[in-house]
């Protein structure tokens, strides 16, 4: 088995050397579990909005694993976010290939990936990648309430 903080180390440094990645952008990295967002989307205490992947024990043995969108409980006006986000974006989400949309009180979007360690953090940095486009998005929404 792979080391999986390892490879979660180098898609830390991958992320920070992007060229979109600025001081507004932050990265909580525990291990086996990375968030990714904005200094302003109330994500102090991991429980704003987020990019979240994470591969832990129950993944390994699915062999498969998540990536992300949240807007956790500290978000402002959590429900209505998640209402204009979507509205806003559901359709580019939904046209990208795996990603749905969810229907929880904290998801906003998930796609499920094969859990192969080849390329793991070059795959793993495209999906946060994508979901990075959506940014200006939530910026507006957050905005807005």
């Amino acid at each position: 088995m792979k080391d999986v903080k390892g490879v979660f180390r180098n898609l830390e440094k991958m992320l920070q050397k992007a060229s979109w990645f600025d001081d507004d952008w932050e990265i909580y990295n525990r291990g086996e579990y990375l968030q990714l967002y904005k200094s302003n989307w109330f994500n102090h205490n991991q429980g704003g909005v987020h990019f979240e992947t994470f591969i832990e024990a129950p993944q390994i043995k699915q062999k498969s694993f998540p990536v992300c969108m949240h807007a956790e409980e500290d978000c402002s006006s959590q429900s209505e976010f998640i209402r204009q986000f979507l509205a806003l974006e559901g359709e580019r989400i939904q046209s990208w290939k795996g990603y749905k949309t969810l229907d929880n009180s904290y998801g906003i979007c998930q796609r499920t990936l094969p859990l192969n360690f080849k390329s793991l953090e070059q795959r793993l940095f495209e999906e946060l990648n994508r979901l990075r486009q959506l940014e200006a998005s939530v910026g507006e929404v957050l905005g807005n309430l």
